[in-house]
């Protein structure tokens, strides 16, 4: 019974990608397809939007959507990206925040790019990032960051990446005492 439900529920994930044109069809869907389609997309992972689509390729050649801490130091100092923080104010006051930073909580994010850059800048004190420009996420620990991600690839962001390891990593990495 599990296995049958299992089975019909995989058909239906793949046709629902397959009728929002994620993943290619070629031939009529059956059980054997469907496996053939979820092991590719065990491979590529493509995140659909209102007709724009991002992927995460596992090559090198492709940029990844994970910044590690020297990566990210590297895009502080040549102010080659938007850092923004997606953390509450209360939280950067409590346990600081990275040097260079924009703070714009996460319930704030979808509206936030959505507003004229004057407004963003008067709001938020830093500018706001055009949709072609690099924007990197961080938060305390990378959940939000990479919800934060989402949401500004759903508004026709194209370069965005997260750091995972968020204010936690940065302060361990930076030797920043924290209050406990």
């Amino acid at each position: 019974m599990a296995l049958n439900v299992y089975s019909r529920l995989t058909r239906s994930f793949v046709r629902v990608l397959a009728s929002r044109s994620v993943i290619p069809v070629t031939r009529p869907l059956t059980t054997s397809s469907c496996w053939t389609h979820l092991r590719c997309l065990q491979h590529i992972r493509v995140i659909r939007y209102d007709g724009a689509s991002l992927r995460n390729f596992s090559s090198s050649s492709q940029p990844s959507i994970d910044v590690s801490y020297e990566q990210l130091k590297k895009l502080l100092v040549s102010r080659s990206s938007v850092v923004i923080d997606v953390r509450e104010p209360w939280e950067l006051r409590e346990y600081g925040n990275i040097q260079g930073s924009v703070n714009v909580p996460l319930g704030q994010l979808n509206g936030a790019l959505q507003l004229k850059p004057d407004e963003f800048k008067e709001k938020y004190g830093g500018d706001m990032p055009s949709q072609s420009q690099n924007i990197v996420f961080t938060c305390l620990a990378g959940v939000r960051s990479k919800t934060a991600l989402e949401t500004a690839v759903s508004l026709g962001y194209t370069k965005v990446q997260h750091f995972p390891g968020g204010w936690q990593e940065w302060a361990e990495r930076e030797l920043i005492q924290t209050k406990k």
